[in-house]
């Protein structure tokens, strides 16, 4: 699987921000994608070092619009961690703002 296919987006929130500060990542990935695929390609992307890789898969959240219901579709996240001195400056620039 290409590293470009395997993260699909970052993740944005307050306790994906908090979780910077221990040097920890969190990426929306493919669902196939296993912990070796995930660290690779973070490795391949941002050029660091990962330590650790742990994954949740998100369930879906009922909704309604009026009468209408449904459901949110489920899907799978990843927190990685990287070594120390290393770092993503992606994340950086928006955690300071």
């Amino acid at each position: 699987m290409d590293p470009r296919t395997v993260l699909i987006e970052p993740v944005v929130s307050e306790k994906s921000y908090a979780l910077m500060g221990a040097n920890k990542y969190t990426f929306r990935v493919h669902d196939d994608a296993h912990k070796t695929q995930i660290a690779q390609a973070v490795e391949q992307i941002f050029d660091v070092e990962v330590a650790q890789v742990r994954t949740v898969s998100v369930k879906p959240k009922p909704k309604r619009r009026g009468v209408h219901k449904g459901v949110t579709r489920k899907w799978k996240k990843a927190i990685v961690e990287l070594k120390p001195g290393n770092r993503i400056e992606l994340f950086e620039g928006a955690a300071t703002e």
